[in-house]
């Protein structure tokens, strides 16, 4: 359930997914000074990221660091907003170029981070997006889209509804149709089905061709390390 929907929790329930202990620390302390605060999750990789998502249904906001084991930059973002299409997602990260910032709220970020944003930063961009609106950094000209071939990857991913971006997900995964039918509970055949609607929205002729047009947003311009 997202923020804002039906029966709201007492306090809100946050997850956090850096893989630098300190930094889940800093982040820690800055959502412990908003308030009403019923729970923080902490993941340092992004399967057990993801894991905390989808056992988590009360989660009010993500914070997700790009650079994780796990994740190659805004591939991540794309696979858990499959997960909780509702839930806000606030990207943190050290890659604060405008490039970046604006593909991560393109695809559907709710806010944008830096690294080295001050503790009072953090807390008020934080507060922003559960107030419903989308944060990112001040004084930062994002521009527009420069790269033709991401525009309209973009564009095309934006069309895919929650489960196929999440089906797309565990493609880039590696997963087989019926690894992805156990765990997501439903048929093979509804997985293929899938696959077909995500290839033709995507204008691509197979799962691999999918998978490497995804990691063309996913790592540039991050570099491909955790």
């Amino acid at each position: 359930m997202g923020f804002g929907e039906g029966h709201v929790p007492p306090g809100y329930t946050f997850v956090i997914a850096d893989d630098h202990p300190l930094f889940r620390g800093a982040l820690r302390e800055a959502l412990a000074g908003i308030g009403d605060v019923a729970g923080i999750h902490e993941a340092g990789d992004f399967e057990s990221a993801k894991a905390l998502v989808v056992a988590n249904e009360e989660v009010d906001l993500v914070l997700l660091d790009l650079s994780m084991p796990g994740a190659s930059g805004l591939s991540g973002l794309i696979s858990l907003r499959g997960i909780h299409p509702t839930v806000p997602l606030v990207v943190v990260s050290a890659h604060d170029d405008p490039v970046t910032i604006r593909r991560a709220l393109d695809l559907g970020a709710s806010g944008f981070i830096s690294k080295s944003a001050s503790m009072e930063e953090i807390r008020s961009a934080v507060q922003s997006v559960l107030a419903g609106d989308i944060a990112a950094p001040t004084g930062i000209d994002l521009g527009v889209e420069r790269d033709p071939e991401i525009s309209d990857l973009i564009k095309r991913l934006q069309t895919l509804t929650p489960q196929q971006t999440r089906v797309l997900g565990m493609l880039a995964e590696g997963l087989l149709n019926k690894q992805i039918a156990y765990e997501l509970g439903v048929s093979e055949a509804t997985i293929k089905a899938h696959v077909s609607a995500i290839l033709q929205k995507l204008g691509v002729d197979s799962r691999t061709q999918a998978v490497i047009l995804l990691s063309k947003i996913g790592s540039d311009p991050l570099p491909a390390v955790g």
